[in-house]
């Protein structure tokens, strides 16, 4: 069955292992000879057919045991627990990769989902901060490197892009840690970036 349309659009950010700037992004290896990251999206408006899921978050905890572009990541889904019955299919349709779009190309980097589960997700976006908590699970909270002028310092044209088309903010991790499923990390002072996306799909 074809899956309905659907278009999302929002905020990003994502966290992980690496030092300095993530080699991931531009196809190399990582600098920890894997990389592990907590990835969290706000969706600020968007639909699954009639479905809304405006102000709803989701966040991946993956770990790629080496060259991100190589796969075999291994993932746990969370879905918002504000969200439906309805809304939490759509979201599982859509971020598990089975509904098209961009999510779909990130799928493909997935060897194995060590789990998919709903909870309470918050995504905070003060000034050049950006925080995001999944239950007791995960947490990543990131601060901007101020750049020339006190301009964030911003990446674009990377070729492994969670949102293609936007330029990256540069950021520093102050926590990151995830535990649950067999994945377990807690670290700062890591390599960071967020920014908005937009997706749609089939």
């Amino acid at each position: 069955m074809m899956a309905a349309e659907w278009r999302l659009s929002g905020e990003y950010l994502e966290a992980c292992t690496c030092k300095g700037a993530c080699p991931c992004l531009y196809l190399g290896t990582p600098t920890e000879g894997s990389c592990a990251a907590l990835v969290g999206w706000h969706i600020e408006s968007g639909h699954f057919g009639d479905i809304v899921l405006d102000g709803l978050n989701v966040a991946v905890a993956l770990n790629s045991p080496g060259d991100m572009a190589q796969g075999n990541w291994q993932v746990v889904l969370y879905l918002d627990a504000a969200a439906d019955g309805a809304q939490r299919d759509a979201m599982a349709q859509i971020f598990g990769g089975q509904a098209g779009g961009h999510p779909a190309l990130i799928a493909g980097f997935i060897g194995e989902v060590l789990g998919v589960e709903q909870a309470p997700i918050h995504f905070d976006a003060p000034g050049r901060e950006r925080r995001i908590t999944v239950g007791g699970h995960a947490e990543a909270l990131v601060e901007a490197i101020e750049g020339q002028g006190g301009a964030a310092v911003t990446i674009h044209n990377h070729p492994l892009a969670v949102a293609p088309g936007q330029s990256l903010v540069v950021a520093r991790s102050k926590a990151l840690r995830h535990r649950g499923h067999g994945l377990d990390f807690e670290l700062s002072e890591r390599v960071a970036y967020y920014s908005p996306f937009s997706y749609a799909g089939p």
